[in-house]
């Protein structure tokens, strides 16, 4: 870790010149960080389109399933996206009209998984009561996704803790978001499969540009990526989850969700 990485959650704004300066990429999750009330506001659309023709690359990291990731990369000003909380990345180019679409697993290993999902899901919503799966599970590739707050009631943290209890006894990877517990089989994570995507599509080994990249988000799983960046930044509704995070990102928006995301981005175009 950088050494002279700022205590944690300091605002936004004393991001210093120097570092701004230096940032290339900027990776952001999606739910809450760029959308608020589950709305995508235009500032953020407006936000991207300003990141790129300042020569930033724009990448989403996000929990959203395959289905909607095939949509963002080809319509949203974005230069790739991971998702399903790393089971891929895709990335469409618009000149050569073609999508890369890369798996962590296999067709045949994401099919056997898919089994295995399956049983885990009569458990969660036989055991939670007021759960649901997650209305966009239709369109998901590699995991399960269970709602406890997007489009049910919202459920106390504890719900949702326990939902993780129950993927984690059967053997699955879970994590938390704002709205899903998100399970899967394989040790992957967002931070994996961006380091993939550096090599493969940038062509740059994402450790020999960690001080180039700010990641942005707002909840539990995104904290191995405020880990590992020195650049991390919470949107504002992040401070709802300091207690679950296992580490806190190093700057904070004064805004929530995707206005906290423009708030960053003019920060960091102030150079």
């Amino acid at each position: 870790m950088n050494d002279h990485r700022p205590m944690a959650m300091e605002p936004i704004e004393t991001f210093p010149i120097k570092e701004r300066r230096q940032i290339r990429y900027v990776l952001t999750d999606i739910d809450d960080t760029l959308t608020i009330s589950g709305r995508l506001p235009a500032v953020v659309f407006a936000a991207m389109e300003d990141l790129q023709r300042a020569g930033i690359r724009v990448i989403p990291i996000t929990g959203r399933p395959a289905g909607w990731c095939d949509h963002i990369a080809r319509m949203w000003p974005v230069d790739g996206l991971v998702g399903e909380n790393g089971a891929f990345y895709f990335r469409y180019d618009g000149q050569e009209k073609k999508m890369t679409r890369r798996y962590w697993k296999s067709g045949e290993e994401r099919r056997e998984d898919r089994v295995k999902l399956d049983a885990i899901r009569e458990k969660v919503l036989a055991g939670v009561s007021g759960c649901a799966v997650a209305a966009d599970q239709t369109y998901r590739e590699a995991d399960l996704a269970i709602d406890f707050c997007e489009d049910v009631p919202p459920l106390p943290m504890s719900s949702a803790q326990t939902i993780q209890a129950i993927f984690e006894a059967a053997g699955a990877t879970a994590k938390i978001s704002s709205i899903h517990v998100n399970g899967w089989f394989g040790d992957y994570d967002k931070l994996c499969m961006s380091r993939l995507l550096f090599r493969e599509v940038f062509n740059v080994e994402m450790d020999a540009v960690r001080g180039q990249v700010i990641f942005c988000g707002d909840s539990p799983n995104d904290s191995p990526m405020f880990g590992f960046f020195p650049h991390s930044v919470g949107v504002a509704n992040v401070r709802a989850f300091e207690a679950q995070l296992e580490t806190s990102p190093a700057w904070v928006t004064r805004s929530e969700g995707g206005f906290g995301f423009a708030e960053m981005v003019k920060v960091v175009l102030d150079r």
